[in-house]
C-alpha cells in the first residue's frame, strides 16, 4: 500500500468527481459539431470523427486500466491520467485546423478510458462493504448526470462564444480535479505489480477498434468494410480471450464472466447505458434540425431530468444496500421503456416543455439501474477480480456508448431518409425516424425488464453472509450503558464502579443516541466552569462555596445534554476489516455494535486483537502437525 489512505468520503468524493469528468467529455463537443464544421469547413462524416475516435481511444485504454491501477501508486496515477485530459483539452483549444482538434480529442480519450475504472476501482478499495450500494449509486448518478450535464452546459457556452470555449472549460474542470485528486489522496490500491502481456494489448486493441468502428460507420459508408471491421474486431476478440485463459497473469481476468450474476449485471449496465447515451445526444439534435430550436433551448430538454436523476440515483443505492436490486432494477426498465413510448408518440409536436416532463421518468428509471446494477454485479466477485470487472464494466459503458451514439444516429438518419417522399416534408420525415428508433429503443428496455427478472435468483455471496458469525463470537454483550434520562452522577460513578472510561446512552427503543466519557465530563466542566482545570480542582477547590454549587447543578443534569449525540458505531454484518479501518480512521478504542438499528454490544481493539492472536496460534499449530506447510494466518476480513 502507498502512501496513507484518506478519509474516505473525500477520497469517494474525488473519485466521483472523476467519474462525472469523464462521462461529461464523452458528449461535451457534440453540440459544437455544426460551428466546427462550418469553421473548418468539413462534412459531417468528417466531423463525427471526433466522436469515434474518441470512443475508440478510451475503450483501447480500458483493458490496460486494472494493469496500471495494480502497478502505480493510486495518486500518482491518478494526477498523470487528470495531466493528460489537461493537455488535450489545451490541444483542442489551440487547435489551427481540424486535424489538430482531433488529435487533441484522442488525447482526452486515452484520459477518460483510464479516468472510469481508476475512479470505480478507488471507490470499490474504500467504500464500506454496508454501504457499496450508496456509493456506487453516487457513481450511477455520475454516469447518468455527465453525458447530461454535458449537453446542457455546452448549449449555455455557445450562446456567449464560440466552440472554442468549451475545450477550455473542460481543461478549467481538469486542473480543479487534478488539484483535488493532489490534495486528497492518498495510497489506496495494494500494488501487485503484474505482467503486462503486450500481445493481450494488441489484441484488445484491435478487437475494440475493428468493432467501433464498424459499428459507428455501418449507416455511413460501405457496409461491406463496416461487417469486416467488425468481423476482424470479433476475431480478434476470440483470440485474446483464449490468451486470456492460458495466461498466469491476464491482462482481463474473464473468469469474472463465469459468474453469471455478474454477467447479467453487465449485460444490463449497458442495456440502460445505451438508452441514455442515444436519447441524450439526439433529442436535442432532432429539436435542432426538425424545428430550429437554438441550441440551448434543445439541451435544456434534458434539463428537468438531469436535476431529479442527481437525487434518485443515491436514494436507489441506499434502498439497494437495505432490501437489494429486485424490485429496483424492473422498476428502472419500465421506467424507461414505457416512457420512450411515450416520448416517441409526441415528438412530431416539438414542444420542448411536454418533452422535458415525458423525459423525466426515462432518466429516473436509468437512476434506479445503473448505480445497484453496478453495486450487485462487483458484489458477486472475489475480492481479486474487483479490478477486472470493473474494467470489463467500463469496457461494456464505452461499447454502450458506441452503439447509443453511432448506430442509433445511423438508424435515426436511415429511417428518416426512408420515410422521405413526394409531399412529406423534412420535419414529418425526421419524426418519423425518430419514432422508428423510439420503438428499437422500446425493445432494448424490454430485453433488460425482462432480464432483471432473473435478479431475484442469485443470493447474497457467501462472504458477505458469513461475516456476521465473526464477529457475534468477539462481541462484547454485557455492555454498561446509561438512560438519556440518567444524570451525570450516574455517568461517573458508572465509571468508578466498572472501571469503564466510557459509556453508549442508549434509549427505550434500543438504540444509541449518543456517547459519554469521563473525557467529555471533563471538558464540559472547563467550558463551564472556569474554576476547574483538571481533576485535580475537585481536591483543590473543595470547599469553595461558588464551585462547589456548579459543581452540584453540574452532576444533576440529564446526561443527554453532555453526551456526544454523533456516534460512530458498527453493523453486526460488517467484516473485520472493515471495522478495523473504522476504529483507526476515528481513532477510537471501541465502537458500538448494531444490529437492525438496535445496539447489541460492543467491539473494541483488544477482542480484535485477542481473536487475531488466537487465530494465527491455531494456525501455526494445524501447521505444525502437516510437515511442509507454511502457516496462513485466519482472521477473515483482516
Amino acid at each position: 500500500m502507498s502512501g496513507t489512505i484518506r478519509n474516505p468520503k473525500t477520497v469517494i468524493a474525488v473519485a466521483a468527481l472523476a467519474v462525472f469528468l469523464a462521462t461529461f467529455n464523452e458528449t461535451f463537443l457534440g453540440v459544437a459539431f455544426a460551428p466546427i464544421m462550418n469553421d473548418f469547413e468539413i462534412s459531417v462524416s468528417t466531423v463525427q470523427w471526433l466522436a469515434t475516435a474518441y470512443m475508440l481511444g478510451a475503450a483501447v485504454m480500458v483493458p490496460v486500466s486494472a494493469f496500471l491501477y495494480r502497478s502505480i501508486p493510486t495518486r500518482r496515477l491518478f494526477l498523470f491520467i487528470v495531466g493528460i485530459l489537461v493537455v488535450g483539452s489545451v490541444v483542442g483549444g489551440l487547435a489551427p485546423n481540424f486535424a489538430a482538434l482531433l488529435i487533441g480529442r484522442i488525447i482526452q480519450a486515452l484520459g477518460t478510458g483510464l479516468l472510469i475504472p481508476v475512479a470505480m476501482n478507488i471507490t470499490l478499495d474504500v467504500a464500506p462493504r454496508h454501504k457499496l450500494g450508496a456509493y456506487m449509486g453516487l457513481m450511477g448518478a455520475m454516469v447518468t448526470l455527465g453525458p447530461s450535464v454535458s449537453v446542457v452546459l455546452s448549449g449555455v457556452l455557445l450562446s456567449i462564444a464560440d466552440w472554442h470555449i468549451l475545450l477550455w472549460f473542460f481543461a478549467g474542470l481538469s486542473v480543479v480535479c487534478f488539484v483535488l485528486g493532489a490534495a486528497l489522496l492518498g495510497g489506496v490500491a495494494k500494488l501487485t505489480h503484474p505482467r503486462l502481456d503486450v500481445l493481450s494489448v494488441i489484441l484488445i486493441s484491435f478487437a475494440l477498434f475493428g468493432i467501433f468502428y464498424g459499428l459507428s460507420t455501418i449507416f455511413d459508408g460501405s457496409v461491406i468494410v463496416s461487417l469486416s471491421t467488425i468481423v476482424v474486431g470479433a476475431l480478434a476478440l476470440a483470440w485474446f480471450a483464449a490468451r486470456q485463459n492460458k495466461l498466469e497473469h491476464p491482462l482481463i481476468d474473464l473468469n469474472a464472466l463465469r459468474a453469471k450474476p455478474f454477467l447479467v449485471g453487465v449485460i444490463l449496465n449497458m442495456l440502460a447505458l445505451i438508452l441514455v447515451f442515444a436519447l441524450n445526444i439526439l433529442i436535442p439534435v432532432f429539436l435542432q434540425n426538425s424545428f430550429g430550436a437554438r441550441p440551448l433551448a434543445a439541451a435544456l430538454t434534458l434539463a428537468p431530468a438531469i436535476v431529479l436523476a442527481a437525487v434518485a440515483a443515491p436514494i436507489a443505492g441506499k434502498i439497494y444496500d437495505k432490501h437489494g436490486a429486485k424490485l429496483l432494477l424492473p422498476i428502472g426498465f419500465v421506467l424507461m421503456f414505457a416512457f420512450v413510448f411515450i416520448v416517441s408518440l409526441f415528438i412530431s409536436t416539438g414542444n420542448i416543455v411536454l418533452l422535458a416532463l415525458l423525459y423525466i421518468p426515462v432518466i429516473v428509471g436509468s437512476g434506479l439501474i445503473i448505480g445497484p446494477v453496478q453495486s450487485f454485479a462487483l458484489s458477486r466477485l472475489a475480492p481479486e477480480l474487483n479490478a477486472h470487472g470493473v474494467t470489463i464494466l467500463s469496457t461494456g459503458f464505452q461499447v454502450a456508448g458506441c452503439i447509443g451514439v453511432s448506430l442509433f444516429s445511423g438508424i435515426f438518419a436511415t429511417a428518416a431518409a426512408f420515410a422521405m417522399a413526394p409531399g412529406v416534408s423534412a420535419t414529418a420525415a425526421q419524426s418519423q425516424g425518430f419514432r422508428v428508433m423510439c420503438l428499437l429503443l422500446v425493445l432494448v428496455g424490454v430485453a433488460g425488464f425482462a432480464l432483471s427478472l432473473c435478479i431475484g435468483r442469485y443470493k447474497a455471496p457467501a462472504r458477505i453472509a458469513a461475516a456476521p458469525s465473526i464477529l457475534s463470537r468477539i462481541v462484547k454483550r454485557d455492555v454498561y450503558t446509561l438512560h438519556p434520562d440518567d444524570k451525570v452522577l450516574d455517568a461517573l460513578r458508572g465509571f468508578v464502579d466498572k472501571k469503564v472510561s466510557g459509556m453508549p446512552v442508549v434509549d427505550d427503543a434500543g438504540k444509541v443516541v449518543g456517547f459519554v466519557s469521563d473525557g467529555d465530563i471533563m471538558r464540559y466542566l472547563a467550558d463551564q466552569h472556569t474554576a476547574f482545570k483538571t481533576s485535580y480542582s475537585l481536591i483543590i477547590e473543595s470547599g469553595n462555596e461558588n464551585f462547589d454549587e456548579k459543581l452540584t447543578q453540574m452532576v444533576r443534569l440529564p446526561v443527554s445534554e453532555i453526551a456526544r449525540k454523533h456516534v460512530i458505531s458498527v453493523n453486526l454484518d460488517m467484516d473485520l476489516g472493515e471495522i478495523c479501518k473504522i476504529l483507526v480512521e476515528h481513532h477510537l478504542k471501541k465502537a458500538p455494535v448494531l444490529e437492525n438499528g438496535k445496539m447489541v454490544g460492543i467491539i473494541n481493539r483488544s477482542n480484535i486483537t485477542r481473536y487475531s492472536v488466537n487465530s494465527y496460534l491455531e494456525s501455526l499449530a494445524e501447521a505444525a502437525t502437516q510437515p511442509g506447510r507454511r502457516p496462513v494466518p485466519k482472521p477473515d476480513g483482516i
